[in-house]
């Protein structure tokens, strides 16, 4: 009956712990400050790219920066928890097109690229972010 208990415990601590998550591109991105400082790059390179930056003037960028910040570590398997508003929601009545999409990626490539990320690293977080495509794109 003791060793009944002892399982029994045993198995129900188990279930209280919690379920092991890959941060392993997290970590490989720095962890929260290379996280920050990648995303306060692409923000600045954002306000020097005359494709887009227009589309930026209106916005709380410091509250962006955060929720960016957020998001990026949420998606990189990160202990972070992101309290903005979805994706569809954030980009609703934009119609942000294609070719500005596509600039905001070049600007996140090229802050990656300024604090040395390697490319397959680049890769892996793209590939993270890449389902959100969809949500933003011509909405």
């Amino acid at each position: 009956m003791r060793i009944a208990m002892l399982v029994l415990i045993g198995l129900l601590g188990a279930c209280t712990q919690p379920l092991s998550r890959d941060d392993s591109l997290y970590q490989d991105l720095g962890a929260q400050a290379g996280i920050t400082r990648i995303v306060e790059g692409m923000l600045l390179n954002i306000a020097r790219d005359e494709r887009i930056v227009e589309r930026f003037r209106k916005i709380d960028i410091e509250r962006l920066r955060d929720k960016l910040i957020e998001q990026f570590c949420l998606e990189t398997g990160g202990p972070c928890i992101y309290t903005g508003d979805s994706m569809a929601e954030s980009h609703k009545g934009q119609n942000i097109s294609r070719s500005d999409f596509n600039a905001l990626v070049e600007d996140l490539i090229a802050a990656m690229d300024e604090q040395r990320v390697p490319v397959p690293v680049q890769n892996r977080l793209i590939a993270r972010l890449a389902p959100m495509r969809g949500e933003i794109i011509e909405k």
